[in-house]
Order: C-alpha cells, then sequence, then structure tokens
C-alpha cells in the first residue's frame, strides 16, 4: 500500500506538501505522548515543532521527522510524577548533550552493529506499538467520568471514516500522484464530516492546541550535585532510546529510498535539537517512525519536508488552533494504520519457518520487548542474543589436527577463532600426558581474538611446563606473543612467516 520506490530525488513541491501533510499527523501524536508523560499538551507540541525543526536543517537524514514520541514519554512519566516538570526539561537538556557526545566520539557507527532479525524486530514491534496507541481514540468518557469503549453508532460512524480514510489513501494514488493522497484524505474527511455535521469525536475534543511562541528559559531546578544524581540516570535511558530509535529509523529511510544518511551527524542534531527544546519548554524527542514512513510515502525527501512540518505545526499553534482542532480523529488513526500496514514487515511472517531458527527467536523476542518494555531493551537484548548465538556458533569451528613430524615432535594445527566462546573446545583437543617432550602449536590457519584466548595459551603453556615438556607457538601474531609472559621464553619467532594482525587488548593488565 505503500509507493516506497518513488524518486530518491527531493521536489520542492512534493516536499511541501508532504511536510503539511506530516504536520496534521503531528498534532494527535505530540498531545498523546504528552498525556503519556504527564505534562500539558503544549509541552508535547513545542518539542514536536523545535526537534522537528533543528533536525531537519541540521540532521544527517534528509527527510526523516523527528518530534515527542512515545517511547521517550513512557521513561519521563516517572520524573514528572516524583520531581516536576522542571526536572523533566533539565533532564532533556542533559539528555541532548550526551547525545552530542556521543555524536562527536562518532558512536553512531554502532548501529551497524545490529543485525537484521534485530531490524526486522524493531518495525514490526514498532508497527504493534502505533497501531495499539490508536485504540484509546475508540474509548469514550461515561457519565462516571471513566473511559469506556465506543458502541453503537458511534463505533459504526469512526469506523466508517477510518475505512474512507484508508480507501482514499490506497486509491486516489491510482488518478493522480500530484498531491499526497494522506493530506487528500485528511482534507476530504474533515469536509464530509463538516458538511453532513456527523458526531464523531474531533482532534479539539483531546486538547486544545492554542498557543504562542515557546519562549526560553533556563529549568527551574537547584543546580546541585543531587539533582545531577537524580536527572543523570533518566537522561541515559533517554538518551540510549533517542539514538537507537533515531539511527534505526535513519537505517530504515535509507534502504526505502535507496539513499544513506550519516549517523554521527543525526547523533549531534538530535542532541541539540534535545538541549534546546530543553530551555524551551518542551519535552525532548528522537526520530519517528510513523511520520517518517507518512513523509516518505508521501513524496518527501529533502530537508524542505521537515522544516515544512515544524513551521506548519507552530502555524497551527499560533493561527490555526480552531481550524485543526476540527479535524476528526478517524481520520488521522486511519492515516496511522495505513502507516501501520506499510511499516510492517510482512515478509518476516513467511521467512520465519525459512531462516535459521535463531533469527526467527530473535524477530519474535524483539518485537515482543518493544511492545512490552520499550525499544532501547528490546534493541540491546537482540543484539545480545544475536551475539551469543554468533559467538555459540563460531566456537564449534575450531579444529585441532594432532600429528608426529619427522623430529618426533607432537606438532598440533589449530584451525579456526580462538576466543571466549571457542577456548573450551580448543583446549580439550590437546593430550599433555600422551605428547612428546617436545610440541609445537601451529597457528598459521587460526587467530587469537581476545583476551580469552590469550589465557587459554597461558593456561596450556603451563599445562606442559608443569610436566616438563617444551611447548613452541608458531605463526602466532606478535601482538599475542607480547602478551604471554609465562611462555615468552618458549615462543619459537619466525618472523618472515609471521602474519601481522591485531587483537583487540595489547596488554595483559
Amino acid at each position: 500500500m505503500f509507493e516506497l520506490h518513488a524518486s530518491k530525488v527531493s521536489n520542492l513541491k512534493n516536499d511541501v506538501l508532504s511536510g503539511l501533510t506530516v504536520a496534521l499527523a503531528l498534532v494527535p501524536e505530540a498531545v498523546a505522548f504528552a498525556f503519556v508523560a504527564g505534562v500539558e499538551p503544549l509541552v508535547g507540541l513545542y518539542a514536536a515543532f523545535m526537534v522537528g525543526l533543528i533536525t531537519a536543517i541540521f540532521g544527517g537524514r534528509p527527510g526523516m521527522i523527528s518530534g515527542a514520541t512515545g517511547a521517550m514519554a513512557v521513561v519521563m512519566v516517572s520524573l514528572v510524577a516524583i520531581h516536576g516538570v522542571e526536572y523533566l526539561f533539565a533532564t532533556v537538556v542533559l539528555t541532548g548533550l550526551l547525545q552530542i557526545m556521543a555524536g562527536i566520539f562518532k558512536l553512531g557507527k554502532f548501529i551497524r552493529l545490529v543485525p537484521h532479525p534485530v531490524m526486522l524486530g524493531f518495525v514490526n514491534g514498532l508497527a504493534i506499538v502505533i497501531f495499539l496507541a490508536q485504540l484509546g481514540q475508540f474509548k469514550v468518557t461515561n457519565a462516571a467520568g471513566e473511559l469506556e469503549w465506543m458502541q453503537g453508532t458511534p463505533l459504526f460512524t469512526m469506523a466508517g471514516l477510518i475505512l474512507l480514510t484508508m480507501a482514499i489513501i490506497h486509491f486516489f494514488p491510482k488518478l493522480t500522484k500530484a498531491v499526497p493522497s494522506t493530506l487528500i484524505a485528511i482534507v476530504g474527511v474533515s469536509l464530509l464530516v463538516f458538511a453532513t455535521g456527523l458526531d464523531t469525536k474531533l482532534v479539539g475534543d483531546a486538547a486544545s492546541i492554542a498557543g504562542g511562541l515557546p519562549t526560553f528559559s533556563v529549568p527551574d531546578v537547584p543546580f546541585t550535585f543531587e539533582t545531577f544524581k537524580i536527572i543523570l540516570p533518566f537522561a541515559l535511558v533517554l538518551a540510549a532510546i533517542g539514538l537507537i530509535e533515531s539511527l534505526l529509523t535513519l537505517t530504515l529511510i535509507d534502504e526505502l529510498t535507496g539513499t544513506r544518511g550519516r549517523s554521527n551527524k543525526e547523533c549531534i542534531a538530535q542532541g541539540a535539537a534535545n538541549t534546546a527544546t530543553g530551555f524551551f519548554g518542551g519535552m525532548g524527542g528522537c526520530a519517528m517512525i510513523g511520520q517518517s514512513m507518512i513523509n516518505v510515502n508521501s513524496g518527501g525527501r529533502g530537508r524542505a519536508s521537515g522544516i515544512t512540518a515544524a513551521l506548519a505545526l507552530l502555524g497551527f499553534i499560533l493561527f490555526a488552533s480552531g481550524l485543526i482542532e476540527q479535524i476528526p480523529l478517524a481520520a488521522l488513526v486511519g492515516v496511522m494504520f495505513i502507516v501501520v500496514i506499510g511499516t510492517f514487515e510482512w515478509s518476516s511472517l513467511r521467512i520465519l519457518g525459512k531462516v535459521p531458527k535463531a533469527d526467527a527467536f530473535v524477530i519474535v523476542l524483539v518485537s515482543g520487548v518493544t511492545v512490552y518494555s520499550d525499544l532501547a531493551v528490546a534493541v540491546i537484548v537482540g543484539v545480545i542474543v544475536s551475539a551469543l548465538v554468533f559467538a555459540w556458533e563460531h566456537a564449534k569451528h575450531i579444529a585441532v589436527h594432532r600429528s608426529v613430524n619427522e623430529d618426533g615432535s607432537t606438532v598440533y594445527e589449530v584451525n579456526g577463532p580462538i576466543f571466549f566462546g571457542s577456548i573450551a573446545n580448543f583446549l580439550e583437543q590437546f593430550t599433555p600426558e600422551e605428547d612428546s617432550d617436545d610440541v609445537i602449536v601451529e597457528f598459521k590457519n587460526a587467530r587469537v581474538v581476545d583476551h580469552s584466548a590469550i589465557e587459554a595459551i597461558d593456561t596450556l603453556a603451563e599445562r606442559y611446563l608443569s610436566r616438563n615438556k617444551a611447548m613452541h607457538l608458531k605463526h602466532l601474531n606478535k601482538e599475542c606473543k607480547e602478551l604471554l609472559d609465562k611462555a615468552d621464553k618458549l615462543v619459537e619467532l619466525n618472523i618472515i612467516e609471521d602474519p601481522d594482525y591485531h587483537i583487540v587488548s595489547d596488554k595483559l593488565a
């Protein structure tokens, strides 16, 4: 349902129209996430404006939309409840500074370590989260002031408008692509509701979005070490969530558009945006996969799309709040349902039985943790599980062949990587009791990877020393030889044939 094969080249008209579409979808999202965080709607709207504008201008991924997000809002709620909104602003400032440092130290490149199954789980989990977030629009307040599910005519009206919105988005491009179908759907459904007087929930029913320009203000918190201890844990989590979601969204948009963003530049831009937002009364934010998908689908490719979305949102707050508040929520829910359909990687369901079981498990695991916890935890868990699976599989690739040469020496030829996962298998294949007094271990086809491997070789040397047997290590890299303090005198040097490659550490601590 998404035309994601559209031109890679940005077009000003497409960017502006796409930005307007995104701005309309940003309003209920920003308001909803502000409620999640326990702050006023304008705090979310100001964040969507400032984060969106700064990242659109300075970010490393043109066409990507940033703003207030649910992934960060769920972390903020306890801070606001306990310490108040001013502590939130201080935390957002510190979050931004941490993200700037991550960009300066070029930590953005580590997003490349995220395996493809984790990416699939990420997009699937976020699609489910976006879907579940829309279900709240199907609830109304009863006479007792409690939320309950819609029933009867209001439910059928809501569902009908949602289906109409989705149908327009799907079929309108078959007529023309001159105007984004999403924008046509929102405007068309809004006019229909206004003309017919249908009784349905409007944006204004959620909250008023009227306000003034955001004003500069230093967070009203004590500048003490106690304050720092309070906000630092929250800032670390928010910085991690913000960067992970932003960089994964960047990677996803890269794949969809066939272009490449700059991850470290994006880190700095996200950090600058959050730092500025904290000083202007915003709740902070990061990249938004839903709005980014709307932008890409609507033809937004350049920076003008994000800039237009941010400025249009500010225009809504200042001048057009009454008009925007008349948009039926059903139209925006329909847009987000289309986003869910386009975001979910449906092919992952088909390949679950065809990929390795470990990869299938990671896809399901990351999706589940994203839904029930948060994105940062899900990605970290997915990477750890993938790394453990990788280590376990490569641990099986170590092989040691034993023979006796013409001099009567026992020769062991080691094949494969020696690292923390394979050292047990490596050591088990040596038989010091049965070997001759002179033992040669050939490392020409082996690679010593980490500190655990160094310790394993040291342990092997001690076993032969304790039996008064000489062990020679051939073709061992020079960095490793520097670390073998106990076996140092037994190393047989072969400068000509010794390969020169590097391992992780340089000194035994």
